[in-house]
């Protein structure tokens, strides 16, 4: 059986399914399809607060859903500036628009150069998505 889930080819992609998108000199943060998915319906998100430094690989976001609770780390090192206060109110629109409505914060990187190494992007980010889409969903299926 094949499952599916939407990837955004704009966007750079963490081992744990955090995304980002360079805006400027900021990064626009959200939980990828996969994980939203495999989760469930969200009940509860709680990331890291306006100020608080978020480091690479550290996590970043906790997610209460129907299915899981976890966290996903950060794909970058800075200080986080914004956070989707919509979210924090209607968590489900993770799972409705991951990666439009649904974002979950906005980070100014410290080194953004160098967290770029560390995550997947372009087609290495698709090969490893599909494969992960696969691998996950198939167990939620």
């Amino acid at each position: 059986m094949r499952v599916k889930a939407l990837f955004k080819e704009d966007l750079c992609y963490e081992d744990s399914h955090s995304w980002l998108k360079v805006e400027g000199d900021l990064v626009r943060v959200g939980v990828d399809d996969i994980i939203q998915q495999a989760a469930g319906k969200l009940v509860y998100v709680n990331p890291l607060r306006p100020g608080a430094q978020a480091r690479r690989g550290m996590p970043l976001i906790s997610l209460e859903a129907s299915k899981w609770v976890g966290s996903i780390n950060s794909p970058v090192t800075g200080t986080v500036v914004v956070v989707n206060q919509e979210v924090l109110r209607k968590p489900s629109l993770v799972n409705e628009d991951p990666y439009g409505r649904g974002w979950i914060l906005l980070i100014k990187p410290s080194n953004l150069e160098e967290d770029l190494r560390h995550l997947r992007c372009g087609e290495e980010a698709r090969k490893w998505f599909e494969s992960e889409a696969q691998r996950l969903l198939r167990k939620v299926a």
